[in-house]
């Protein structure tokens, strides 16, 4: 299944997302994170093992989660809410994040890597099962459960 054109639209302006993974206690441990797309999936970077990464190579169950620019005609915000499964893939986190950085940064601005990245890693969500064909606006187009 594919990510409907009007999430691609969103996530290349560079909106700030939020990861919510799950600690070892079930309770919620969100974060705040650049996003791309490759291949059909969401892709975040990693310079360190955070507990984020620890919940995924645990639990890969995640929901991310983004404003978008839009307005419904109700005069609320559209978003994207996603949910599915993760996986790490060790390398690949400072060529991601170089090449989201003029999206979120700036443009012409370039990220610099860090003198030591503990743990370059990207995740990738996978594409959750329940995503509908047709995506009408922004609202939860890769989730039939919603909520504002």
């Amino acid at each position: 299944m594919k990510i409907p054109q009007s999430v691609r639209t969103q996530i290349e302006k560079g909106p700030l997302a939020h990861l919510t993974t799950l600690n070892r206690d079930g309770s919620p441990q969100v974060t705040l994170i650049w996003v791309g797309i490759e291949d059909d999936e969401f892709v975040i970077g990693h310079l360190a093992l955070h507990q984020k990464i620890k919940n995924i190579g645990r639990d890969p169950r995640v929901a991310l989660s983004l404003i978008a620019d839009g307005t419904s005609p109700q005069g609320m915000r559209e978003y994207v809410v996603v949910y599915g499964n993760a996986r790490i893939t060790e390398g690949g986190a400072v060529p991601l994040l170089q090449r989201l950085a003029p999206l979120y940064i700036g443009p012409r601005r370039i990220f610099r890597r860090p003198r030591c990245a503990i743990f370059p890693a990207t995740s990738r969500a996978s594409r959750p099962s329940d995503f509908p064909e047709s995506a009408r606006g922004l609202r939860n187009p890769l989730s039939r459960r919603t909520s504002n």
